[in-house]
């Protein structure tokens, strides 16, 4: 049994005994047979370099909020599980400002013209103006929000963890619609971000469906079944979809944990190709390329447009690994224990490795031109290059 099911057959048990309907924390803890995997030596072609790092805000506790810097316009924004946000300048780290909130962050902050929105775990979505961190408004939601709150449009669009999407008129927070669906009794904790291209909104479910919704009324476009949950038990039958999914031209990708990617019409939903690999993480795209991190921490390397293997890596396996993410010629993965590592992203070659962090990383690393940004759990932000 490999580390991450024998961490999630524990927390189900929890779960029942607590009343509990997610699992999380999937990035904690080692198998207690095999452990991580020992780092190996290697031939380092490139070196991480910290370029600054600043402390923003307390970071995130055991509710596992999504977390992660928003970059827009030259700045990072960072909430924390205090309800504090804290802004600097993504060139040099500067601190710019600083906003306090009576919200417990669960997603967010995200930043669209002069709207600054998050969620809380209670449920709740604010939204707040960019310059002084005043209130505008203030909507209910049915339950906590665990991915970020979208903007597109025109529209607002906040994703539950109950299963429920909202539209909202960003003017004065108006709920516009709702789209509902219902989810299984036992699922990983988080939600993907929902996805929004050319008018429609496209989510990821925790039955290993992906719907396509209309994002001016709420209407469904279509929907389809990449992984069908399979097994005698609610845990078998995990199959979510938790990762960022992409668009790119009329096709979107989407990875689910049940162990299927697959190519979707982004029209129709018609499934184009499908692979067999499972992924809590989601994936990442450049170009033709498609990176993503399986159950075990395999690393994959697929070409999108027919779902081939260009290169795998096993060497991280159960080191708990990010998402990967493009880097210019490279590959770049974060794990449990802080190593940032880098791969040649055309033959696959381990080509440079730094120990990064000094807590455990809250999210993949945010990636703008040749930056790298990583978020830790205490709160600390960095910022790094990656250099011949």
């Amino acid at each position: 049994m490999s580390r991450m099911m024998r961490l999630m057959v524990s927390l189900f048990l929890l779960a029942l005994l607590a009343g509990c309907q997610t699992i999380g924390g999937w990035f904690d803890g080692d198998d207690e047979a095999l452990g991580p995997a020992e780092l190996v030596d290697f031939e380092e072609r490139v070196e991480f370099e910290e370029r600054w790092t600043v402390k923003a805000g307390d970071g995130r506790d055991e509710r596992m909020g999504a977390m992660r810097p928003f970059h827009v316009d030259g700045e990072l924004w960072v909430g924390d599980h205090d309800g504090e946000i804290t802004v600097v300048t993504a060139d040099n780290g500067r601190m710019i400002r600083r906003f306090e909130t009576d919200l417990a962050i669960s997603g967010g902050p995200a930043v669209y013209g002069d709207l600054v929105l998050v969620g809380s775990f209670d449920g709740g979505l604010l939204a707040l103006d960019r310059s002084t961190g005043a209130e505008r408004w203030r909507a209910r939601l049915s339950s906590e929000l665990l991915s970020y709150p979208v903007m597109h449009d025109g529209i607002i669009v906040a994703r539950c963890i109950d299963g429920r999407t909202f539209g909202f008129d960003p003017a004065d927070g108006t709920r516009l619609w709702v789209y509902d669906r219902s989810i299984p009794l036992l699922t990983l904790r988080g939600n993907s971000d929902p996805l929004a291209r050319a008018g429609r909104v496209y989510l990821g479910y925790d039955d290993g469906a992906v719907v396509s919704v209309e994002v001016s009324d709420g209407g469904l476009s279509w929907e389809q079944r990449v992984s069908v949950p399979e097994g005698r038990s609610e845990l078998e039958r995990l199959a979510d979809i938790d990762g960022p999914m992409a668009v790119v031209g009329s096709e979107l990708y989407v990875v689910t944990y049940a162990g299927r990617m697959a190519s979707l019409a982004v029209e129709s939903g018609r499934i184009l190709w499908v692979k067999d690999l499972a992924s809590y993480s989601g994936l990442s795209l450049q170009r033709t390329q498609l990176a993503a991190v399986d159950s075990d921490d395999g690393l994959w390397m697929i070409d999108r447009r027919n779902g081939s293997t260009l290169w795998s890596d096993d060497r991280l396996a159960r080191r708990g690994l990010s998402r990967p993410v493009f880097v210019g010629d490279y590959l770049v993965v974060v794990d449990a224990e802080g190593y940032l590592h880098a791969f040649d992203r055309e033959s696959g070659a381990m080509v440079g490795r730094r120990k990064a962090t000094r807590d455990r990383p809250a999210t993949a690393p945010v990636v703008v031109g040749d930056t790298l940004y990583l978020l830790e759990d205490s709160g600390r932000l960095s910022a790094w290059s990656l250099r011949s």
